[in-house]
């Protein structure tokens, strides 16, 4: 049945291969993409909801797989107009990606062995990476991420459905955006989750507590926290 499964075909720009233009025009589209879709709006409402908004006056966040750091200006922008101060980290595995996010806090490296000590940040969040392992990598990111954030983690990745599938084949089709980001784009919805499935993980990563939910049905969410909130 289609898409029953999670496909396991690596994207074309998962490659460490891929040149630096490559890259820079694959972050041109997927920020058009994720404009659309108000990729950042899970966090803007889902972290003060997990953290307490008290404690939002003030947060270190680590963001994985975070490529140009478009999701951490994004919310340091909004937080910064209800007066709050959100302080990003990024990280990534492509150093050609890290490069075109610009400041000091950026850092080579994978989800998997995170160079960070314990509590090291007061949330850590990822969007739209976690597709990108096995089912027993995510197992190890999601208990990395736990291992290092102090207050809670809140990741939000695709929701493998038809509908999904059909909206993004729509748009990258109409648009003018190159081959291999169109064919990226479904395969990443191919390799998306079911609620069922990251609750799975989640457990075998050893958070039993941790809420798995759909976000308006073309996002699945894993939230979870260390203390209730303010």
């Amino acid at each position: 049945m289609f898409l029953a499964r999670r496909a396991t075909q690596a994207e074309y720009f998962d490659s460490p291969r891929r040149s630096r233009d490559e890259i820079r025009k694959l972050y041109e589209c997927l920020g058009r993409v994720n404009r659309l879709f108000g990729f950042a709006r899970a966090f803007q409402i889902g972290l003060p909801r997990l953290v307490g908004e008290a404690r939002c006056k003030s947060l270190s966040i680590l963001d994985l797989g975070a490529g140009d750091g478009s999701l951490g200006r994004a919310l340091s922008d909004s937080a910064a107009r209800r007066g709050w101060s959100w302080r990003f980290t990024n990280l990534d595995m492509n150093i050609r990606g890290l490069e075109l996010a610009g400041g000091s806090r950026n850092v080579a490296g994978t989800a998997l062995a995170l160079p960070f000590r314990d509590n090291s940040f007061d949330a850590v969040v990822a969007s739209q990476m976690t597709h990108h392992l096995s089912d027993s990598e995510t197992v190890r990111h999601i208990r990395e991420a736990w291992r290092v954030a102090r207050l809670g983690v809140l990741l939000n990745d695709l929701h493998r459905n038809a509908a999904l599938y059909a909206a993004l084949w729509l748009l990258l089709r109409g648009d003018r955006f190159p081959a291999e980001f169109r064919l990226d784009g479904l395969l990443s919805v191919k390799r998306g989750w079911r609620v069922p499935e990251l609750e799975a993980l989640a457990l075998k990563a050893g958070l039993p507590r941790a809420r798995v939910s759909l976000y308006f049905g073309a996002r699945v969410l894993l939230e979870t926290r260390k203390s209730a909130p303010d």
